[in-house]
């Protein structure tokens, strides 16, 4: 099966990107450098091509009545102009597929929208999911990122940046607002929301594939760093960000992923697996999602065993070196007994056990 290519496949390639297959597209694992461009985001500000994943727009009447069956947060605790990150999940409370839900608002006196924005790997068995689930209630879900460009610009000068392309006041726009901006040069407004996956402030932008090119090059005529999916995995591992299929699957419920919080039972929504949700909240976790240390320099890599007194007890879902905590740094499932944060445990690495200990995530915050 032949790979995708995103609009800015070119552009990347002529930036100097490293181009790799991942989750059936073609896309830049590094620029410059993975140290480089993971420094400018956490420093200045980076730009990724997202262009892989999936942006869907659900229509109809009551849109978050009707998506709120499949997702066990509250839709209702966001309104326009605001989104929140959640899960979609199978009958037996197991995460489908992670994804942030965008309030779009009425469009007319029946009608509102919602954006989702999910996960590229997912994105065709999502789609058809959710239409075979929406569309028997009325509504619709419309593909609206098509041949189109999805781009983040992430960093803390990301929105300065934006500010001022947009020559809007953008101050006020919180954490997971989004809203359309008109940018300098391009042909039509951009969908703009102050979401991200690195831990640091920017924005997330949906363009037209001409103007997505435009903006490209624009940014790097401004000097902004062109970073790959190797600066976006550790960036999004110091700030304990899940990577779906490794952090989390159909098999991992939210309580385990460390993802309770996303759960509302205290909605009178029986939403697609609300009782298995019930039962593992009464029951508790089987296992439990942490965040490890490593001493030395060995890095802990997916599906390492770690252990504890010579036993195998868990496994490494993600692993790196942190450019910016100059440590290695591991998630990984243990059981809920040996969770408590310093607990000391080993990963097994090239047949070696290196010594490692549980923290608090994320291993790295923001100021």
């Amino acid at each position: 099966m032949s790979l995708q290519r995103t609009p800015l496949f070119e552009s990347c390639r002529s930036a100097g990107g490293r181009m790799v297959p991942f989750a059936g597209w073609e896309m830049p694992v590094q620029f410059s450098g993975l140290i480089q461009e993971h420094k400018a985001v956490r420093e200045r500000v980076g730009m990724f091509d997202i262009s892989h994943m999936g942006v869907l727009r659900l229509e109809g009447a009551n849109p978050k009545d009707a998506l709120q069956r499949l997702i066990p947060s509250d839709l209702h605790r966001i309104g326009p102009g605001e989104a929140c990150y959640s899960v979609l999940l199978n009958e037996r409370g197991g995460i489908r597929d992670d994804l942030i839900v965008y309030d779009c608002g009425a469009i007319d006196a029946e009608r509102g929208a919602l954006v989702l924005v999910i996960n590229a790997a997912c994105a065709d068995s999502d789609t058809a999911w959710l239409r075979e689930q929406m569309e028997p209630a009325g509504l619709t879900v419309t593909d609206i990122k098509k041949d189109g460009v999805l781009l983040a610009l992430q960093g803390p000068e990301a929105m300065g940046l934006l500010q001022e392309l947009s020559g809007e006041d953008l101050s006020g726009l919180p954490r997971f607002g989004h809203r359309m901006l008109n940018l300098k040069g391009l042909s039509q407004p951009v969908f703009s929301a102050r979401t991200g996956y690195t831990g640091e402030d920017g924005a997330e932008l949906l363009l037209n594939a001409d103007d997505g090119q435009k903006l490209w090059q624009l940014l790097l005529d401004r000097s902004v760093t062109p970073c790959g999916l190797g600066a976006r995995d550790t960036l999004r591992l110091e700030a304990a960000m899940h990577l779906y299929s490794q952090d989390m699957n159909d098999k991992t419920n939210p309580f385990e992923a460390g993802l309770g919080w996303l759960v509302h039972l205290e909605m009178p929504v029986d939403f697609v697996g609300r009782q298995a949700l019930e039962q593992a909240a009464e029951s508790g976790p089987a296992k439990r999602l942490v965040g490890l240390k490593l001493q030395g320099r060995a890095i802990a890599r997916h599906d390492y065993p770690v252990m504890h007194n010579g036993e195998t007890v868990g496994i490494v879902t993600s692993g790196t070196w942190s450019p910016t905590l100059e440590e290695a740094i591991a998630l990984a499932y243990v059981p809920p007994s040996l969770a408590k944060l310093g607990t000391e445990l080993s990963v097994e690495i090239r047949g070696k056990a290196q010594p490692a200990t549980v923290v608090r995530k994320p291993f790295y915050k923001r100021a």
